[in-house]
């Protein structure tokens, strides 16, 4: 988009922001409890301290206390009858022994503290919801859809079903994930892949439910039905994150009933030890009921969870993916970086950048291309996508492909038009060494060694393994370095081989080179390539700084493929030439010297990586099922500078973990004591208690803010920036 288009672009044209939804204070039932206790203890204390008569405050003040103690009190009685020691029950039994020696006031106070803290929570958790469940409101309840006969009719969205056609107007919301069919128009997709400017969409594109149509009218194919679309799936993965636990937080539900019953025996022995040898009872009942309510662990429960859903639903609000706590947690002490290369760091889609016919094929380029094409057709693989894209665009007719079969990691054969044509690997093909065929359905048999599991997604995600497998595999001690006087390494090729010479200039290129046989006979090699994806080096830089560790490239492609693309991005430690099962080693040989590796993916073959790594981060938009799944993050909108950025949310997401509970620890043990060797009111032990434990609450909210991920993506810009400035000082 030009910059007069941009400035001819009025205020009142921009896309109205949705909000998200917001629950009313008034339905949440801790809120209306809490308001109850506060509304009946005001007055009561009012009268209380003008010596009222008690027939006056005491009913107001048994209004508090079953307002704003009833709730804890029965969820303390259930975990209880499962034999869990829940400190909301100990609070509510400390009220009621103030009250029991004639202490209302002080229960009372504890009563209307401890509800109103409650209801905070509940509000700050309700919000963190809200801010994911907004993202629903981006797509609009209902939809126009045509018929077959070209008519319209409005219908719910849950209504339409894929391969229905919807017709979009100029200024409505895209109501499900779809292709364009017909017109064209620019779409701001910002609420979605956090793209500022809108995108221009014609026929063949994708577009995503809640996006926003701009001046001109769309007639969609629908994709994916309203449960499965884009904004669904971060609702539903955040959600299903919430329910997971970090780490941290664990270890601390693991401690919190031995402390628990600890504080409860600490709090018999400061009742019972002191009134033995002779103290004044109210006196002792009070400092031992301070002290159980400034010992308990509220804050530092409260003090893991907060921070890591604040992240999880700010990167969901951004087109980030986080399926657990966990995985939050895990993802800011990573120490190296490995990426995939075809999908990753370059664009899924590749591209024929090619066609070289070998002497005496007699084939013409639109020949070789239209029987590579036809072959290729079955095949799922991205290469093969790519052959078939190429012959479409040129108008090839195709021909049906007889016995098709593939070898993993290899290429495929087929017969067409009564030809036999082999299409795949050069050194496989060229060398004779085309492995016995896999018919589709066939069992994908074992290969030697290793684990089973890995073994099978090995075989059946390397049919073609990723861009081309081409090159040995490289090892751990032998990764190529690119950045030598000497540029990438050459491979000595007989000149007198004009199969091997166009093999070897499409692979110094920088393109995969994809040999095609016919019957048997050498008849072209196809280059094919796929673009740099944009800020792939600002994102190589940044992840290196934010670790500390270089990244490194881990491919299947050829080594010439790979250190080309390594010296654009600036990647020196490259392992080319591996199929799946030679990144799990090189992956697990970090994780057995104590790295922590974040590995960066997408095709099937990488899943296997993905899952042996610390963490896993898969790119989202052309991502295979299984990695999906496999990965803890998925970068919906395939955007290399996510990645950083995440890593720099998780880290500040630690950050306010440990800030949590050095306040909680800190305040605990200050209030403790005081109460101690001291005297402390227990109104002043209760709001000090109550207290820490909401600024806790609130300091993790932090992350929800607005600025939270551009935040993130500044720290990853200056990690970028000073990668950039110390490689640029170390070469001069």
């Amino acid at each position: 988009m030009s910059a007069e288009l941009i400035e001819e672009r009025s205020p009142a044209d921009a896309p109205p922001p949705v909000r998200p939804r917001r629950t009313p204070v008034r339905e949440l039932p801790e809120v209306r409890w809490a308001a109850l206790a506060t509304a009946a203890f005001l007055p009561a204390l009012a009268l209380d301290l003008t010596g009222a008569p008690a027939w006056l405050w005491a009913p107001l003040y048994a209004i508090c206390y079953a307002a704003g103690g009833w709730e804890p009190g029965l969820a303390g009685l259930r975990a209880l009858r499962e034999r869990t020691l829940d400190v909301d029950l100990l609070m509510v039994v400390a009220a009621l022994g103030a009250a029991a020696i004639g202490q209302f006031l002080d229960g009372a106070l504890l009563i209307v503290i401890f509800a109103v803290s409650g209801a905070l929570e509940a509000f700050a958790t309700r919000r963190t919801a809200d801010s994911v469940r907004g993202l629903l409101d981006l797509a609009p309840d209902t939809a126009t859809r045509l018929t077959p006969g070209g008519a319209e009719e409005r219908v719910d969205v849950s209504a339409l079903r894929v391969g229905d056609t919807v017709f979009v107007r100029p200024g409505e919301r895209l109501p499900a994930d779809g292709t364009v069919r017909e017109g064209t128009s620019d779409v701001q997709q910002a609420g979605i892949t956090g793209e500022p400017l809108p995108v221009d969409k014609g026929p063949g594109d994708e577009v995503f439910a809640g996006t926003l149509n701009g001046t001109g009218a769309l007639r969609v194919t629908v994709d994916r039905d309203a449960s499965e679309t884009v904004i669904a799936r971060i609702v539903s993965m955040v959600e299903e994150a919430s329910e997971h636990k970090a780490p941290g937080q664990l270890f601390i539900e693991r401690i919190e009933q031995r402390y628990a019953i600890g504080m409860v025996a600490a709090t018999l022995a400061l009742f019972a030890i002191p009134l033995a040898l002779g103290a004044e009872l109210t006196e002792t009942l009070l400092r031992a009921m301070t002290f159980m309510i400034v010992a308990s662990p509220c804050a530092v429960v409260l003090a893991t969870m907060p921070p890591l859903l604040s992240a999880i639903a700010t990167c969901g609000r951004n087109g980030v993916l986080v399926k657990s706590a966990a995985a939050m947690e895990r993802l800011g002490g990573i120490t190296r970086v490995a990426l995939d290369k075809t999908g990753t760091l370059t664009e899924a889609s590749a591209r024929v950048r090619g066609i070289r016919v070998l002497p005496g094929s007699g084939l013409t380029e639109h020949e070789a291309l239209a029987l590579a094409a036809a072959a290729e057709r079955p095949s799922e693989h991205p290469l093969a996508r790519a052959v078939v894209t190429a012959a479409e665009e040129r108008g090839l007719r195709l021909e049906p492909a007889a016995d098709f079969g593939s070898a993993p990691g290899r290429g495929v054969r087929a017969v067409v038009a009564g030809r036999t044509v082999q299409v795949g690997s050069p050194l496989a093909l060229l060398d004779g060494a085309m492995p016995p065929l896999e018919r589709p359905g066939d069992p994908t048999p074992p290969t030697g060694g290793g684990d089973p599991v890995r073994t099978d997604v090995a075989n059946e995600s390397s049919r073609r393994a990723t861009a081309d497998d081409a090159a040995p595999a490289a090892t751990a001690d032998d990764p190529i370095r690119t950045a030598t006087t000497d540029g990438p390494a050459h491979t000595a090729v007989d000149q007198d081989d004009p199969v091997r010479v166009a093999v070897a200039e499409v692979e110094d290129g920088g393109a995969t080179a994809v040999a095609v046989l016919v019957d048997g006979r050498p008849a072209a090699v196809l280059a094919i390539a796929a673009p740099l994806r944009a800020g792939a080096a600002e994102a190589v830089a940044a992840l290196g700084q934010l670790t500390g560790t270089p990244p490194v490239l881990l491919t299947g492609d050829n080594k010439r493929a790979a250190a080309r693309l390594g010296e654009e991005v600036g990647i020196t430690d490259i392992r080319a030439g591996l199929l799946p099962q030679d990144k799990v080693a090189t992956v697990r040989g970090w994780e057995d010297t104590g790295d922590r590796v974040l590995m960066v993916g997408d095709g099937v073959n990488d899943a296997p990586a993905l899952a042996a790594a610390h963490t896993g981060v898969a790119m989202g938009r052309a991502g295979s099922a299984l990695t999906l799944e496999t990965a803890d993050a998925v970068v919906v909108r395939d955007e290399l500078a996510a990645v950083p950025s995440l890593v720099a949310l998780s880290r500040r997401a630690r950050r306010l973990v440990a800030q949590n509970l050095i306040i909680a620890c800190v305040c605990i043990g200050a209030l403790v004591v005081w109460d101690l060797f001291g005297h402390l009111p227990l109104p002043l032990g209760v709001a000090g208690h109550e207290g820490s434990t909401v600024l806790v609450g609130l300091n993790g909210l932090r992350l929800l803010r607005t600025s939270a991920w551009p935040g993130a993506a500044r720290t990853g810009r200056r990690a970028a920036g000073s990668e950039t400035m110390s490689g640029g000082s170390s070469h001069p």
